[in-house]
């Protein structure tokens, strides 16, 4: 098949014009093929490690490395920056020299981008498992590592950018709007939401606080999973189904919607992962209408990659390739109807903080990310070694593990999440709540335990890939540099067929630039300026003050720990909420908190309002033995916790940034602070004495302890307080 019949254009190279030979670089592709699934498999045994230790806490080897808290963000990132990140750039590296028939702008570029986005994820694992995080979902890392891929994102965009420049194609294929609009957005929402003040080289504090910040971290979090796992994909999409299927895209006027209307679109949804929460109601409403609207290029992206195999469905039967795609393209159809019901606050009331979140996540991860990356695989890695594939029985036999394993994934969490939800929401016939929140996390281990067999089965499906493919290698042979021909762009670009506004576009990558920033940038910066300036949006509360040194410090090894995966801080205006954990939550609560800590998940209870609800004596326990407070508790122990000392030498730095970032400290404080964190931790220390326990008072425990009995406690009694 002819890459014009692909990328349904005509040539328009001048007849005129001498055929230039030049090389294709296929060895950047193998490189991040291999990093592919490489990563993938690490990934995906982190996950599958998290998934058992819900089922059987014992897995957390009470290791500081293997919580939940800290694998869990080592898993995410693997699986979305390293495993679908290289994809990513396997697809890209590969599709975009021959849609524009020539080779990557820069050899040395193409090098340093390979081995720099290795190193980060590299020392993005090694820093999360020692428990350098901000906090922030999906974008944990600190501020070192997001400079570094700050500077790789720019190699990578270069050397995408100055490939097109010197195209040999003057069409502009589908693919490569999707890939331009990646770099421009991701771009754009990693530079915004990543914006802190330094602590020291491994820490620091999100620019923004509370409402802000979460405002801003879910407009990243929520498009992190647009331009990173949806975008760049449907490039990719673009190019291999019609490949694979040998078949034009459906209709290239639908892709011409489908590319505008999604990155228009899919910004202004974040805030819907903020409802009934202390977000304005106003940013909440954009956020849910706009989630409904993605249905429509969601929809239609699925629709288009699905009618390119018209006439080709026989083949369905027999290519494992094709299953692969028309899986792929039909989870992403399900995600992407699913999501926008999730925006729909009756049906966010009992789907948000339960497992309903992480099933919907995977049919996006495992059935669109994986089963394309799949797919291309197959496809890919036979061509760049010259051979068949060795087993395309092992192949069909990956594809039906494979979804067996996503089945046995999600729908256990499916169960899971409509048992969390209703236990949390009934009442007896007293009016009061009829299960404690433990019966809820007891209740569900059991599909806990399925939800990890499913993605075992899934794993070693995956390793059958690898196996398949590394056969495919061994009896084949790699062509480093394919040979290539095509006319030198002419200096003036007919128009080929009819005149259409878009032809314009098509052919001028700058421009395409430039309009696919204005489309993404629109949503945002109408949803955080008056959220920023607007004070009526943020008032704040006369009782609530900024955090001791000690809370502040403890405040430090609750975001190291990773609470904020399992525990939420924030109540919202539900009864059962307000019956279970108190009254709910003001935006003014969180004035001083960077970052915020409203969660996404509650394995267990909310926090917001924690404080003098147990003696410290309870939380020194809970810590050490969670079972022996709360029987059935799935939580991990911290036992080095009890061990390790405060570091007061950074409590200066500490404060200071915090006066940077606005918090009110008296003039000075950060030269008292530490005098005050002592009397504090003695207070704890001597209360804690009095019921046997002996600590030290910079021991780690009396810091968090401090912490914990903060939480909530400036507006317990302040609800008729005067509003500043």
């Amino acid at each position: 098949m002819s890459e014009l019949l692909t990328t349904n254009s005509n040539t328009t190279s001048s007849p005129g014009l001498q055929v230039e030979t030049f090389y294709y670089d296929n060895k950047s592709v193998k490189w991040f093929a291999y990093a592919s699934l490489f990563w993938g498999v690490i990934g995906m045994l982190a996950g599958l490690w998290i998934a058992i230790a819900l089922a059987w806490p014992d897995m957390n080897l009470g290791l500081k490395a293997t919580t939940f808290g800290r694998m869990r963000p080592v898993h995410t990132n693997a699986v979305i920056f390293a495993f679908v990140g290289n994809v990513i750039y396997c697809g890209v590296y590969y599709s975009l020299q021959r849609l524009c028939k020539a080779r990557m702008w820069s050899d040395t570029l193409s090098k340093i981008h390979f081995w720099g986005w290795q190193l980060i994820i590299l020392a993005g694992a090694l820093s999360l498992w020692m428990g350098y995080t901000q906090g922030k979902e999906y974008a944990e890392l600190e501020w070192p590592l997001d400079i570094a891929i700050t500077l790789i994102w720019v190699v990578f965009g270069a050397n995408m950018l100055g490939t097109i420049l010197r195209r040999r194609e003057a069409h502009l294929y589908v693919a490569i709007w999707f890939y331009i609009g990646t770099w421009v957005a991701v771009a754009m929402l990693h530079i915004v939401n990543s914006f802190a003040i330094p602590t020291s080289i491994m820490h620091s504090y999100s620019w923004y606080a509370g409402v802000q910040d979460a405002l801003v971290q879910w407009w990243y979090g929520h498009n992190a999973v647009a331009f990173f796992l949806t975008t760049p994909f449907l490039g990719l999409m673009y190019y291999f189904v019609p490949k694979a299927a040998n078949r034009p895209i459906y209709s290239y006027r639908w892709s011409i919607i489908h590319f505008w209307a999604l990155i228009f679109i899919y910004i202004w949804a974040g805030p819907h992962h903020l409802l009934y929460t202390a977000l304005p109601g106003w940013a909440q409403s954009l956020g849910t209408v706009f989630s409904i609207m993605l249905i429509a290029p969601s929809w239609g992206g699925m629709l288009n990659g699905l009618l390119t195999l018209r006439g080709a469905w026989d083949k369905v039967r027999e290519e494992p390739i094709l299953k692969f795609f028309v899986v792929a393209l039909t989870a992403y159809g399900m995600a992407t109807f699913e999501g926008p019901m999730l925006s729909i606050k009756a049906v966010n009331a009992i789907s948000h903080y339960t497992d309903w979140t992480i099933a919907h996540v995977h049919v996006g991860a495992l059935g669109w990310n994986g089963f394309l990356a799949f797919g291309i695989m197959y496809w890919l890695i036979p061509r760049l070694f010259n051979t068949e594939l060795y087993s395309k029985k092992l192949a069909n036999r990956h594809f039906w593990l494979g979804t067996i394993g996503i089945l046995f994934y999600v729908i256990p969490l499916y169960t899971a999440a409509l048992v969390q939800s209703s236990m949390w929401k009934t009442f007896t016939e007293e009016g009061n709540l009829k299960y404690q929140f433990m019966e809820s996390v007891t209740t569900i281990v059991p599909m806990y335990a399925l939800r990890a067999v499913g993605g075992a089965l899934y794993i070693i499906s995956m390793l059958m890939m690898i196996y398949n493919l590394y056969k495919t290698v061994k009896k084949g042979h790699f062509t480093a540099s394919e040979k290539a021909e095509a006319a030198p762009l002419p200096k003036v670009l007919p128009v080929v067929g009819k005149k259409h506004w878009h032809n314009w576009v098509e052919r001028r990558p700058v421009q395409m630039v430039i309009l696919s920033l204005i489309a993404v940038a629109i949503g945002g910066i109408i949803e955080m300026i008056p959220t920023f300036l607007v004070k009526s949006n943020i008032p704040t509360i006369a009782s609530v003050k900024p955090y001791t040194a000690l809370e502040l410090h403890g405040r430090n090894i609750y975001i190291r720990e990773g609470c904020y995966t399992c525990h939420s801080q924030m109540v919202r205006p539900f009864r059962d909420e307000v019956k279970r954990y108190g009254d709910y939550s003001k935006a003014g609560e969180f004035i001083y908190d960077h970052p915020f800590q409203w969660g996404s998940k509650r394995t267990g209870p909310d926090l917001a309002r924690l404080a003098e609800k147990y003696p410290d004596s309870w939380h020194y326990n809970h810590m050490l033995d969670p079972e022996s407070t709360s029987p059935g508790s799935i939580m991990p122990s911290y036992p080095w916790l009890f061990t390790d000392r405060i570091d007061k030498t950074k409590t200066y730095e500490m404060i200071k940034a915090m006066k940077r970032l606005g918090v009110p400290y008296e003039e000075g404080y950060e030269n008292t602070a530490n005098k005050d964190l002592e009397l504090q931790a003695n207070e704890i220390r001597d209360n804690l004495a009095t019921s046997n326990i002996d600590v030290e008072a910079h021991d780690e425990i009396v810091a968090l302890i401090a912490y914990l009995q903060r939480l909530g406690k400036d507006v317990k009694n302040a609800e008729n307080l005067p509003i500043q």
